[in-house]
């Protein structure tokens, strides 16, 4: 009887190890969803600059409390810090620190493209971030895609647009905020492909809680001299910017960055694709908006682009990553 359980466990370990990923970035899905709700809530109180940066350093002392618990929890079970002792060569710190002002570019300027258009405009706008991380991985990083998973990726770009096409032709004075959404889009993608980079030089809670960090530094000057408000005024204010810091940049974001240790930047963006559908049902559920026959359309594309995507082996070899090898064992 030992010897069956024993021969059973393996089996349940791929299978949790085939299952767990796929529930990170649910999770994540769920709680980026949550954003620009949050974000419009945020900004009848105060600016969407001084939104932002009091979204980054919740999540900042939130990534700190994570860095020095594991830190704790290594030194209890008698762990060797091995990168702590690392020296990192200044080309990764580089691109550790352009993280940061790209997380700061990106977050920002689609935070406040959520001032000057809608919610669904900003998120259909938003979400073109798997065009361009595409384009930015063949063209810079020699990443390679099948033609299966081209053809999903347009259908369901085409699917995310639908979902918010409606408000899109209504929004004629909305040209500026429409086009620092897609902008935004740009600066989002970079950081996919950057952190991709550098995910096996770091730590995911040191690109973390760096990011962070960074972020939190350039965004104090710009708030100190250009806000007049910094902090919310009430308290359903700063339980706002709690949630936009604690939900949305520390589990959803954090979340995102754990799973480019299984999923390629390319493939965890087109899943992304799925927010402005969950943002579209969580309208309709919290403030009674209709779903439209453009939102079915566009949750069909997007859910057919998907599996069109993953729906041979070698879309899955170009879009999903598993490392088979512990960084030791690996030459890269």
């Amino acid at each position: 009887m030992v010897e069956n359980q024993l021969s059973l466990t393996p089996e349940k370990a791929d299978k949790a190890s085939k299952i767990l990923p796929i529930i990170t970035v649910i999770t994540a899905l769920l709680a980026l969803s949550a954003t620009a709700i949050l974000i419009k809530i945020a900004v009848r109180e105060m600016s969407a600059a001084a939104t932002f940066f009091n979204r980054l350093w919740i999540a900042t002392i939130i990534f700190g409390l994570w860095s020095g618990i594991n830190q704790a929890r290594t030194q209890i079970t008698d762990d060797e810090p091995v990168l702590r002792q690392q020296s990192y060569p200044i080309k990764d710190i580089a691109f550790l620190i352009v993280v940061g002002l790209v997380h700061v570019l990106g977050r920002l300027s689609w935070t406040w493209s959520l001032t000057q258009t809608g919610a669904a405009n900003a998120n259909a706008l938003g979400s073109l971030n798997p065009l361009f991380t595409t384009l930015g991985g063949w063209l810079f990083f020699n990443q390679i895609f099948g033609r299966k998973f081209i053809m999903g990726l347009i259908l369901a770009i085409i699917g995310a647009i639908a979902v918010g096409f409606e408000d899109l032709l209504r929004s004629n004075n909305n040209f500026t905020g429409d086009a620092v959404a897609l902008i935004s889009s740009i600066f989002y993608a970079a950081n996919f492909l950057l952190i991709e980079q550098i995910r096996n030089k770091f730590s995911i809670i040191t690109i973390l809680m760096w990011r962070c960090v960074i972020a939190t530094s350039l965004m104090l000057p710009v708030v100190l001299i250009f806000e007049k408000q910094v902090f919310p005024v009430s308290l359903s204010g700063w339980l706002v910017v709690f949630a936009l810091g604690a939900i949305c940049e520390a589990l959803g974001h954090g979340l995102i960055v754990y799973s480019l240790k299984t999923f390629s930047s390319g493939f965890l963006s087109l899943l992304l694709l799925l927010n402005p559908v969950i943002v579209a049902i969580l309208a309709w559920i919290l403030f009674s908006e209709n779903l439209s026959v453009f939102n079915f359309l566009g949750l069909g594309l997007i859910l057919g682009g998907i599996y069109l995507a993953i729906s041979t082996k070698e879309s899955i070899k170009s879009t999903v990553n598993i490392p088979m090898q512990s960084p030791a064992e690996s030459k890269s």
